[in-house]
């Protein structure tokens, strides 16, 4: 009797270990750390970016089966991780790449996250990944562009998005195929910002065209956060460019389109690339001055009821109404192969969660963003992201206008304006 007393006594406390152990699966969480300018200049772009990870952490915890094969959507949490819920951790970069990288250390050092995303500017993308390699951790940039954020030799740094040459050569087939119909493409002008993003996207635009014969014919760098491009605008006004490509962050981008309605200048064709002309504070204050203005884009809402409607609606939610643009929606993918690859990991440890993520290997109906798949190469880029043209037409949208097999609606020449 006592030794049956004390074998039940013995297997109470096996199962009470066992349902403890269950429960503290359901109660872990996994905390990621995500960097983004949620003050300074470039503070819309940070707070879009925040409501589309906030959107994303709200479809994993809680479970959203109408998203098709989108990963890490279909149980309430991480299945590999026992039901495991996601938290994130924001830190504010400031615009600034100092700040960032402390940030990155915080969030490391003190936080004991055990990932890191973000974090918007190239410049601070920079220096926050570089933080995290120090300490090997994973970090998964969704939005960043510049060419050599993956030519560092970084063994922890993955990026999802298309970069600066996949947008050049896009820019570079979209004129050809302009020129082919009869539009006067010869003659390009480039403006950008001179931070890490504008200076590296130029470059590899420059570089790109020149390899394929066509060269830019005027350069007008400018300084990042300047509040006067009366000169940039004049010079622009003067050579009479057939294109100008702007690269530029949000404020930049209104204060262009406002001294351009000032000056009366409109070049015959304008592309943007992406970044500011792209964040809703940008349409909403600028986007009837910039009627005509072509973009890049790797994202589109969709038809109600499919799964990119169904997370906008949600994301709206969150942001006060604003549709998601293309930049939070990268940031979006980003975070979900991020998480798609420590669900598969099964772990929280950084070296596992870094072999999932090398072995990645999305396909397009797995994404919500327009790309081929995701799968990462050696230097950690995605060698599956593509993208397309999106021209802003009829008020404050924008549309898809090429390539024709991806188009809504032909493109409109010339720039219309204001």
């Amino acid at each position: 009797m006592k030794l049956k007393h004390i074998v039940g006594l013995l297997s109470a406390a096996a199962m009470s270990v066992v349902l403890a152990g269950a429960a503290s699966a359901q109660d872990k969480t996994v905390k990621i750390g995500m960097i983004l300018p949620l003050s300074g200049n470039a503070a819309s772009a940070g707070v879009h970016g925040k409501a589309a990870i906030e959107t994303a952490v709200e479809i994993i915890n809680t479970g959203n089966p109408g998203l098709g094969n989108l990963p890490v959507t279909k149980n309430a949490g991480l299945k590999g991780l026992g039901g495991a819920k996601v938290e994130v951790v924001f830190a504010d970069n400031q615009g600034s790449p100092a700040v960032g990288q402390n940030q990155a250390l915080r969030l490391i050092t003190e936080e004991k996250v055990v990932a890191l995303a973000g974090a918007y500017q190239s410049g601070i993308t920079l220096t926050t990944s570089a933080i995290a390699e120090k300490y090997g951790i994973p970090f998964v940039n969704g939005e960043s562009v510049a060419a050599n954020l993956t030519e560092r030799g970084f063994k922890w740094f993955f990026r999802v998005t298309p970069v600066a040459s996949d947008f050049a050569r896009i820019y570079l087939d979209f004129l050809k195929e302009l020129k082919a119909s009869g539009i006067k493409t010869d003659n390009v002008a480039i403006v950008h910002e001179n931070t890490e993003y504008g200076t590296s996207v130029a470059s590899v635009i420059t570089s790109v065209f020149k390899e394929n014969g066509l060269s830019i014919a005027l350069d007008i760098p400018y300084a990042a956060n300047t509040t006067d491009v009366q000169s940039q605008v004049l010079q622009l006004k003067d050579k009479k460019p057939d294109v100008l490509i702007m690269v530029s962050y949000t404020s930049d981008a209104i204060l262009y389109a406002k001294t351009m309605q000032a000056l009366d200048y409109k070049p015959p064709m304008m592309i943007a690339d992406n970044s500011g002309f792209s964040d809703p504070s940008f349409i909403k204050t600028a986007g009837k001055l910039t009627q005509g203005i072509f973009n890049r884009s790797s994202f589109a809402i969709g038809a109600a009821g499919t799964p990119t409607y169904l997370i906008n609606e949600i994301y709206k939610k969150k942001s006060g109404g604003d549709d998601l643009d293309d930049t939070a929606a990268r940031q979006m993918q980003g975070f979900f192969v991020l998480v798609d690859a420590i669900d598969r990991a099964g772990s929280t440890e950084p070296a596992k969660i870094q072999a999932a993520l090398k072995a990645t290997d999305l396909k397009p109906d797995q994404l919500m963003m327009g790309y081929k798949g995701v799968k990462f190469d050696d230097k950690g880029q995605n060698i599956l992201a593509a993208g397309l043209v999106i021209q802003l037409q009829d008020g404050e949208n924008y549309v898809p206008v090429w390539p024709k097999q991806l188009a809504k609606t032909a493109p409109a020449l010339p720039y219309k304006g204001w």
